[in-house]
């Protein structure tokens, strides 16, 4: 399928003239607008390729809505059974939703993130080697995120600039910040992107699926640790409020699922079924959220963070 770039801006111009503005160039509408869009309202598959190349495990999806607005997206089926390394839709939604108890919209580091869950022979127009994630269904469980615009993967890191440039460094603190938290363990190049915009230089996380839990990975550990000498006060002061029951509320159950049939239907987050496990199964629910040790890991890196702030070894600005 070829997508028609003409049709594209045509629609990203009307879109912008009746006043549905994103945050930036990178995040072309506003958060919320994408979030319920992927997460909820019907579309139809307009383009599929490579998210990299030809063969990825994750897919580059431009889809487009009765209104005719259009959005490209990247698509990842979840593994059998809802996880396996380098493949964990808990951690990539998680890796989003925690970003929300300490940075505004506009300093979001992970790009719009859900879970949502497709009949398998709908995905089969994305990938035809998708399964079903569980037994005695047909539901393939998939991670939606949002594709920026105007990013590289060239330059990320830059400490002359870090010296030099305010917004830079206000955005590699803010990033960094947020890969410590999550202990991210996948510094392969195009998982951490800069915006090509100079005057607001926003840096993004997009792929977050080895983080949180695995204590080690042969995959590139450069953002696991604070590789910054200074950083924003005000996220700090942020991160100072974080307590433990915002920690569970927020990343505890980060999605929930009904079997109804050979279906998985969405509901509302209940009580956690079991804090030692990450997917977690009873009778007709599947509950996808952090461990309590992966909870402890977050909090004590949150605590890490105000500590080294306060004895002075870890400068804001």
């Amino acid at each position: 399928m070829r997508l028609n770039r003409l049709f594209v801006t045509s629609v990203f111009t009307i879109l912008s003239a009746s006043g549905l503005r994103g945050q930036d160039a990178n995040i072309v509408y506003p958060v919320k607008v994408v979030e319920q869009r992927m997460m909820r309202d019907t579309f139809r598959i307009i383009d599929v390729r490579g998210s990299r190349r030809v063969g990825d495990r994750t897919q580059r999806v431009t889809i487009a809505f009765p209104d005719s607005m259009v959005m490209i997206t990247k698509w990842g089926a979840s593994a059998r059974d809802g996880e396996v390394f380098n493949n964990s839709p808990r951690y990539e939604v998680a890796a989003y939703d925690i970003q929300k108890l300490f940075l505004a919209e506009d300093d979001y580091v992970v790009p719009p993130t859900i879970l949502r869950a497709f009949d398998v022979d709908y995905f089969h127009a994305v990938s035809d080697i998708a399964g079903p994630t569980f037994s005695k269904t047909r539901t393939v469980l998939a991670v939606l995120q949002y594709w920026l615009s105007a990013v590289s993967g060239d330059s990320v890191f830059d400490m002359k600039r870090f010296d030099r440039d305010t917004a830079y460094a206000r955005n590699l603190g803010n990033l960094n910040l947020l890969t410590y938290i999550i202990r991210h363990n996948d510094a392969n190049a195009g998982n951490v992107l800069i915006s090509t915009v100079s005057i607001n230089p926003r840096l993004f996380s997009v792929d977050n699926g080895v983080a949180f839990g695995y204590a080690e990975s042969d995959r590139g550990t450069d953002w696991r640790d604070l590789r910054v000498s200074r950083v924003p006060a005000y996220t700090v002061e942020k991160l100072r409020k974080i307590t433990r029951e915002d920690l569970e509320r927020t990343l505890g159950v980060v999605a929930e699922y009904e079997i109804k049939g050979d279906a998985l239907v969405p509901v509302e987050p209940g009580e956690n079924m079991d804090r030692g496990r990450g997917v977690r199964k009873k009778e007709n629910r599947v509950q996808f959220g952090l461990t309590k040790l992966e909870l402890d890991g977050v909090e004590s890196r949150i605590k890490n963070i105000v500590k080294r702030v306060d004895d002075g070894k870890l400068k804001t600005f």
